[in-house]
């Protein structure tokens, strides 16, 4: 019952921020993205554009992303705060960076966390560590993560089936992070997904956003409304 209540109270205290009116920041947000340019943004533009309002990627058949790419937004960078970004994933995988870091063994590379998103059900909402760790906490779980870079599960809150039923895939979504010194917790749509404890000090404190395109099948990936919170 304590669980049923707690994920209620998130989504009543979410729901306000999905789907917010294009380009209308929340009170207490800034916009990251004009809806019109890469103004501020950095990523390879024969993959990154602004489409329908929407920063863009896409990889095809023709013109295939040869391994994970990003475009970075080169701003000032952030600790804690609150991200709001709707996103689109039509096929494939992505994600939304954050606390991240160029990666120098690849061109318009990025590492850092990752709030993983994909189009097969297996991923999205989930905590990634791009470049340090793989997969770090599943969706439903609350885990630690130590020097070893390996999760320990302090609890399954919710299972994975069920809040994929949150989740409208190959449709629009709000992701909602929540960054508080070593606690960084994902929604979607309201609803919480994963939290991820950082055990290990070496791991960056600030850093960067950046939206992701994945090696693979062919994909098509949007984000809008992209809000910042600084706290």
């Amino acid at each position: 019952m304590k669980k049923l209540t707690f994920l209620l109270v998130a989504f009543t205290l979410c729901a306000s921020f999905a789907f917010a009116e294009d380009n209308q920041a929340p009170e207490g947000y800034v916009s990251l993205f004009d809806g019109k340019t890469l103004t501020n943004w950095e990523g390879d533009p024969t993959f990154w554009s602004v489409q329908d309002g929407c920063i863009t990627g896409v990889s095809t058949p023709e013109h295939k992303v040869p391994y994970s790419m990003h475009i970075a937004w080169t701003g000032e960078p952030a600790s804690d705060f609150e991200l709001l970004i709707d996103f689109k994933l039509t096929n494939g995988n992505s994600g939304v960076m954050y606390r991240a870091a160029k990666d120098a063994r690849r061109q318009w590379g990025l590492m850092g966390y990752q709030a993983d998103m994909d189009s097969r059900n297996n991923y999205t909402g989930i905590m990634y560590g791009e470049e340090i760790g793989g997969i770090l906490t599943g969706r439903g779980q609350k885990c630690k993560i130590g020097t070893d870079r390996k999760a320990v599960v302090l609890e399954q809150f919710a299972t994975s089936a069920d809040l994929a039923k949150k989740i409208n895939f190959e449709d629009w979504n709000t992701y909602r992070i929540v960054v508080k010194g070593n606690v960084m917790t994902h929604y979607i749509n309201g609803v919480m997904m994963s939290q991820t404890i950082e055990e290990d000090p070496s791991q960056l404190k600030s850093g960067t956003f950046g939206m992701q395109i994945h090696p693979g099948p062919p994909m098509t990936v949007q984000f809008k409304n992209i809000y910042l919170k600084k706290l």
